[in-house]
């Protein structure tokens, strides 16, 4: 029985038995059937199974997300293949353009692309701990990855989560859905290929970071491949482990850092002080009341300091990429338009180029 020929029946049971066996996660139990998260999810629409339920919404994404305000306090969840980035707060100052929205609360800051947004769900879990269901919306591209997830805390306002499933619930409850082949990665070019003299002029002539992707488009360059031919003074390769000796001082030195993780369908960004960092096996992790990272070092392939030409000066980061050449995460300093780098920001990346050179 192949992926796309399993019934909704044994996916099911498969699910029952592996969340009486183990606190497997959904994404976990997917993959153990070779299918997507997304048709995980879909199988439980309109069942009365106990486990779980899960109800399709209307594809007006960014009517639900101006919504979600009214949850109060939730836990936003965004990750791609090597990084989750659970952030605590309200959804407030949400706005839409075409297919890009924004949320820009005091706590919950996001990038959304919508066109990649596919299907979405309520879904109520009851096969965690306790007797006390989880409450989520969960949405999904096309291929049924996971794109962003809402979860709603204890504090949360029910009564508002129930209105919000009524109000964009679909007509049609039907079971399951058809994923397509996700999109494959951008195919860099030769190097050979590249005008290397033409990108440098580009780049020194930047005057804000949201100029970059399109500076990449006109030259049809990956951000890895332009950070590799730019040249040291403006990209530099550091230690893999940078990440870590990164998060460990700035807690240690309280240094306020944005930290953005992406997906083909949102940007999730956390921007403030991190305090408790841990190692879990390859986990790297920031675990504070609001604010949890979860890092997988062992996929880390390249770390990348990366400096920018802005109106407010040199912006400074840390980008990460995977074996592929996708990014995994970004570290900024904490800063807004207008004002300078913090001068102990740089100090923190001064100290890993000086690793570097050792």
């Amino acid at each position: 029985m192949t992926a796309n020929t399993l019934s909704l029946e044994h996916i099911r049971e498969h699910f029952r038995q592996a969340r009486q066996s183990s606190k497997a996660r959904h994404r976990d139990i997917a993959a153990q059937l070779q299918i997507s998260e997304g048709q995980l999810i879909a199988a439980y629409v309109g069942s009365d199974a106990l486990e779980l339920q899960a109800q399709r919404l209307r594809p007006e994404w960014a009517q639900i997300i101006t919504q979600v305000e009214t949850l109060g306090t939730v836990l936003a969840l965004t990750r791609n293949e090597s990084c989750v980035h659970e952030k605590t707060g309200v959804y407030q100052n949400t706005s839409a353009n075409a297919h890009v929205g924004l949320v820009l609360g005091s706590a919950i800051d996001l990038r959304i692309f919508y066109q990649q947004w596919a299907y979405g769900f309520a879904v109520q879990d009851h096969s965690g701990q306790g007797d006390q269901a989880q409450l989520s919306l969960q949405f999904f591209d096309a291929a049924g990855h996971a794109v962003h997830k809402i979860f709603l805390k204890p504090q949360s306002h029910i009564s508002a989560y129930e209105q919000l499933c009524r109000q964009f619930a679909e007509p049609a409850q039907s079971a399951g859905i058809q994923p397509v082949p996700s999109q494959s990665a951008k195919t860099e070019r030769p190097d050979s290929a590249v005008d290397a003299a033409a990108l440098r002029q580009a780049w020194s002539q930047l005057r804000d970071t949201h100029d970059f992707f399109p500076m990449l488009k006109k030259h049809d360059l990956t951000r890895l491949q332009a950070l590799r031919l730019v040249g040291a003074d403006f990209a530099q390769a550091v230690d893999v482990d940078a990440a870590r000796v990164l998060l460990e001082a700035a807690a240690l030195q309280q240094v306020a850092i944005m930290v953005f993780t992406d997906n083909p369908g949102i940007v999730q960004i956390h921007t403030g002080v991190v305090h408790k960092v841990a190692i879990m096996g390859p986990w790297l992790n920031v675990l504070d009341p609001d604010f949890n990272l979860h890092l997988r070092q062992d996929h880390i392939a390249s770390a990348w300091l990366v400096r920018k030409p802005t109106v407010d000066g040199l912006v400074s980061s840390l980008e990460l990429f995977d074996a592929d050449g996708q990014t995994i995460a970004l570290f900024f300093g904490a800063r807004k338009p207008g004002q300078p780098e913090l001068g102990s920001w740089r100090g923190l990346l001064a100290d890993l180029t000086e690793e570097a050179s050792a």
